[in-house]
């Protein structure tokens, strides 16, 4: 029966390595699996850290100034984040975000470690690529990892850091009027698109989610012969922003909140003689949604020019 078992094993083992690359060489150009690039962090710091719960079908959004911990390892600035992740609920989607903010993001890097904290799977910073604006998002660094913990796991850890490396470069973002134009099929305006810096803190959410699809086996095959699992920092719930996924949106949705930042001066003239070009033509719709986005961006005149615009017209 043991020589069954081994076999079985065996055979299994050798499918995930014969499958394994052509999964994940489909979805990016990295090799996650290879941690040998990851900065190697002693089991006792790790053991120090809080790890912050995220539970499925929920988005956990953290401030890293706030939320972020210190982790003194070599390879690793500023602010580090610790997840951990239910690991007996089947194949995990984890979405990563990381929001542009007065043209500074936070880039990350994610160290997945299994249920006993040996690194697993390593995802660099370029893993996370840069998502274009739309209307009900903003300029971010986002990647969706795929992972598949082995049997007997029962927790998955994320750590979230950034690099001296990934401080010297920068995200060349597109503009929100480009965005904006090009998405409803109008000509994209001539106007410079912002650079953000990367930087040590920044906002990022995490969302898991069963999949069927994933790819990299997290764990021990069979369960470790090891060491049980153990208990890591401490178990109540450290203070963090948890909310649950949005449900879908009425049909008459109410209209998103302004940002606080000052719109370019070029992105608000676009907006401004887009909304003016609108209202000439009678398309008051159009006007209206422009409008929304506009002040969705941050700008502070695009109500003032729509208002006159329809004033003038009457």
């Amino acid at each position: 029966m043991k020589m069954k078992k081994s076999f079985i094993a065996l055979c299994l083992s050798a499918g995930l390595l014969v499958a394994a690359p052509a999964v994940s060489l489909a979805a990016v150009n990295i090799v996650p699996q290879d941690v040998s690039a990851a900065p190697s962090i002693p089991a006792s710091a790790l053991q120090q850290l809080h790890w912050m719960p995220v539970s499925p079908s929920q988005t956990l959004s953290s401030d890293v100034s706030a939320a972020g911990q210190t982790l003194n390892v070599a390879g690793i600035s500023g602010p580090v984040m610790a997840y951990s992740v239910p690991a007996n609920i089947g194949e995990l989607n984890i979405t990563l975000t990381s929001k542009v903010s007065n043209e500074s993001v936070y880039a990350p890097n994610v160290l997945v470690l299994d249920q006993n904290f040996t690194p697993a799977a390593f995802f660099p910073s370029h893993f996370f690529t840069y998502q274009e604006p739309g209307v009900m998002s903003d300029n971010r660094l986002e990647g969706t990892m795929k992972l598949t913990p082995a049997l007997g796991q029962q927790k998955l850890y994320l750590l979230v850091f950034t690099t001296q490396k990934d401080l010297q470069q920068t995200t060349q973002m597109v503009d929100p009027a480009k965005a904006y134009a090009k998405g409803n099929g109008n000509a994209v305006p001539d106007i410079p698109d912002p650079i953000a810096r990367h930087g040590v803190t920044g906002s990022l959410a995490v969302k898991a989610s069963t999949s069927s699809s994933s790819s990299i086996l997290v764990g021990p095959l069979f369960g470790s012969s090891g060491p049980g699992p153990v208990t890591v920092g401490n178990t109540a719930a450290p203070a963090y922003s948890a909310q649950p996924a949005p449900a879908a949106a009425p049909v008459a949705a109410p209209a998103p909140a302004v940002k606080s930042e000052p719109m370019l001066n070029d992105t608000e003239s676009y907006f401004n003689q887009a909304i003016k070009q609108a209202v000439a033509k009678g398309d008051v719709d159009k006007a209206l949604k422009l409008l929304d986005e506009a002040e969705r961006l941050g700008s502070k005149t695009a109500r003032s020019t729509f208002i006159g615009s329809v004033k003038g017209k009457g």
